[in-house]
């Protein structure tokens, strides 16, 4: 058995280099952390507001959220990805954009919002807002990027299951 060369200088590296790691690893953690609370707070006020239960984040669904954001950092259109989820998305121009404002941006449309007759005020959106309450959503998963060129930041929000199904309420 061949044993390893391994100096208490080059062991020490070694060591100190997996500590590294191992903390950039936990900071972008609680990095990824920090950032779905931002967009969880506000969708769950929304439904908070209207009696509803909470969604909960959900990784896989924020995972899917990320690689769509990542297919329009290069143009930043405004484009749903077609995919298995429900899907709100939002670009703003510049940099700075929080999930706060883009998730208050949808949860704005909500005074378009009729439930009465289940509809949007003519000439306005409301799908946005009654994606986020939709009542059998459970999860949500959200992502932004900076858009290549600096042409802005591109934001999105999957949601599981989806909702927005025609001719049916959000509650």
């Amino acid at each position: 058995m061949v044993k390893p060369d391994c100096t208490r200088g080059t062991c020490l590296l070694i060591i100190f280099l997996i500590f590294f790691q191992c903390n950039r690893i936990d900071a972008i953690y609680r990095n990824q952390l920090n950032l779905a609370t931002q967009f969880l707070a506000p969708h769950n006020a929304a439904r908070a507001a209207l009696g509803m239960r909470p969604l909960v984040w959900d990784w896989r669904v924020a995972r899917y959220a990320a690689w769509y954001a990542n297919q329009r950092r290069g143009d930043c259109a405004l484009r749903h990805s077609n995919g298995p989820y429900g899907e709100n998305i939002f670009w703003g121009s510049g940099s700075g954009w929080t999930p706060a404002q883009a998730v208050g941006d949808w949860v704005e449309e909500r005074k378009w919002y009729e439930h009465k007759t289940n509809s949007c005020a003519e000439g306005q959106e409301c799908g946005h807002y009654t994606q986020i309450i939709w009542g059998s959503t459970r999860r949500v998963g959200c992502a932004m990027v900076t858009c290549l060129g600096g042409r802005g930041e591109f934001i999105t929000c999957n949601y599981d299951p989806p909702g927005n199904y025609i001719g049916e309420r959000p509650y």
